[in-house]
């Protein structure tokens, strides 16, 4: 458990709403200025739950604030004042390190500060009057009497001149759904990301973000306006707006009008986000959907190879029930998530997966795809056997337990080595067992082979067999990869999911899944451990897909 970080939160939030409500803020120890009104907050309590027992990685959650709020004049006399109660309640994901959770916890507490800090702010402009922009104060929850009380400062706001400048902000707005799936169902998380950019040759250190549109949806956001970080020369910056999609029981078309526009009224071209609200209710979470719409983000120099075998020639081989599934699914994903073209994509599934058409798509296939930077991904979900010296073998369709008949790992390591791709990455989701019926001492596998560099994400730790999904019909392991491949994984939301990212996501999600379903842990591993400066920790698996605006005319 760790703390909530409430406090700074709402500072931040209540500052920011006032400076949108009167010209000038001040706070706790300006001397400079006499405010016209003074808005002091008292928080009177606040309650957080988190409901584990509901689901195991993804438990109901609600943050309830209960505050005063109070306006003064200039004098002290109390003009308003209001008990302001705000409540949020969303799904969140629960991660194991600290890191990962702030990414999650961060924005549903900012949501929360800022529907707190809009009230609020709508509360001290009545008490002012309602004119459009104030002289006042925020006072960091201080006392009125300790304020300082000298003349006034009298200013106006300059009219935007109708021969204006064009702005030196450029931007991009993106619409992106919770699952990636491209359909944006009511009831859903989504968030809208506009990355800005000062084009200009000076600072720009005053700008703002907003959001406009249907009433239906924009009424769903805790604030439709943000506040752009001080801009440097050529510095790019990202805000998110989230909300929850409106509960419908019919489809509704929606726009949403994203708007950047400097402190001087100088604006950037809106653009406008164009979409169908689907029905609640009216798709589930069905990890083998995949949106027709990709990423738009085209990878040619990945090569994929993705073999499954759910049943064997040998009936003594065990196999993986839903392993061809799985390697189906796979190849999918990074067509459509990642990008890879179909003909960067070999797909060997059962009778397919014999020991011939293995060698053939690693000695004949993959040769003939782009390798100059390339990144080559070999998926394999059935079964590997172990000599008992430690070397690994994968199991083809007309394999048995026979050296002779199986395909070795250091064969594939050969391969990755003559065609010396930027990255090579193996994928192995199944049963690990001796080749021997019964051995008479422990063996464990060697996955790390002398000098190579292939990174290896295994689905089990040593001998041992990965559990099955049963419900989504998909290895365990296979089920939370692509969970993580279509944006589950993506901590950073920066819209990208890497090898990084995908690996610790996969490594904590599987150990927490087995023990919560299994009472027996599962424990992927990566071989050998990504470092954060391993430059192959970066390499992008899959870009989220999204809605892109169009500039208004």
């Amino acid at each position: 458990m760790q703390d909530i970080p409430l406090g700074h939160r709402l500072h931040e939030a209540l500052q920011e709403g006032m400076q949108r409500t009167f010209i000038t803020v001040i706070t706790e120890g300006d001397t400079t200025l006499t405010p016209d009104h003074i808005i002091q907050v008292d928080k009177i309590d606040s309650i957080f739950d988190l409901n584990k027992d509901a689901l195991y990685d993804r438990p109901p959650a609600s943050l309830q604030l209960t505050t005063v709020a109070r306006v003064y004049d200039r004098t002290g006399t109390l003009l308003r004042q209001s008990d302001i109660t705000v409540a949020r309640r969303e799904r969140l994901r629960l991660e194991q390190l600290g890191k990962n959770c702030d990414y999650h916890i961060d924005p549903f507490i900012r949501d929360t500060a800022i529907d707190l800090a809009t009230r609020v702010a709508l509360i001290a402009r009545a008490a002012a009057g309602g004119q459009e922009r104030l002289h006042s104060v925020e006072p960091d929850l201080a006392p009125v009497s300790n304020l300082p009380r000298p003349s006034a400062l009298e200013t106006t706001e300059q009219p935007r001149p109708s021969d204006s400048p064009a702005s030196a902000l450029r931007f991009k707005s993106l619409l992106l759904d919770e699952n990636s799936d491209s359909i944006f169902e009511g009831g859903e998380h989504v968030r809208i990301r506009v990355d800005i950019v000062n084009t200009g040759t000076s600072p720009i250190e005053d700008a703002w973000v907003s959001v406009s549109g249907t009433s239906t949806v924009i009424e769903q956001f805790p604030t439709t306006s943000l506040r752009v970080p001080p801009l440097e020369a050529g510095e790019t910056k990202s805000l998110e707006f989230v909300a929850t999609l409106p509960l419908l029981a019919e489809p509704q078309q929606a726009k949403i009008q994203v708007a950047v526009e400097e402190r001087s009224g100088v604006a950037a071209r809106p653009q406008t986000l164009s979409f169908t609200i689907a029905p609640t209710g009216s798709t589930n979470d069905d990890i083998d959907h995949v949106p027709t719409q990709s990423s738009g983000v085209r990878q040619l120099e990945t090569s994929i190879i993705s073999i499954g075998l759910s049943s064997y020639r040998d009936g003594q081989i065990r196999s993986g029930k839903y392993a061809s599934r799985d390697a189906e699914t796979v190849a999918k994903y990074f067509e459509t998530f990642g990008g890879v073209p179909a003909s960067n994509i070999h797909l060997l599934t059962d009778r397919k997966a014999t020991h011939s058409q293995i060698e053939k798509a690693f000695l004949e296939w993959l040769p003939t795809r782009p390798m100059k930077d390339g990144i080559v991904i070999v998926y394999f979900s059935g079964q590997a056997l172990v000599s008992p010296t430690g070397e690994i073998m994968l199991v083809p369709y007309d394999g048995a337990k026979a050296a002779t008949t199986l395909y070795r790992l250091k064969s594939l390591e050969s391969v990755f080595a003559k065609l010396n791709p930027r990255q090579a990455i193996l994928v192995f989701e199944g049963n690990i067992s001796s080749i021997q019926d019964n051995p008479k001492t422990s063996v464990t596998p060697q996955w790390e082979l002398h000098g190579d560099e292939t990174i290896r994400l295994i689905a089990v730790e040593g001998l041992g067999k990965g559990f099955d999904d049963e419900p989504h019909r998909h290895g365990l392991f296979t089920y939370y990869l692509l969970r993580g491949l279509r944006g589950e994984s993506d901590t950073n939301h920066d819209g990208k999911v890497t090898l990084g990212e995908i690996s610790g996501f996969v490594r904590q999600k599987v150990a927490w899944a087995s023990k919560s379903k299994f009472s027996s842990v599962q424990h992927p591993q990566i071989i050998p451990p990504l470092r954060a400066d391993d430059q192959a920790a970066d390499v992008v698996l899959t870009t989220l897909p999204s809605l892109a605006a169009t500039e208004t005319p």
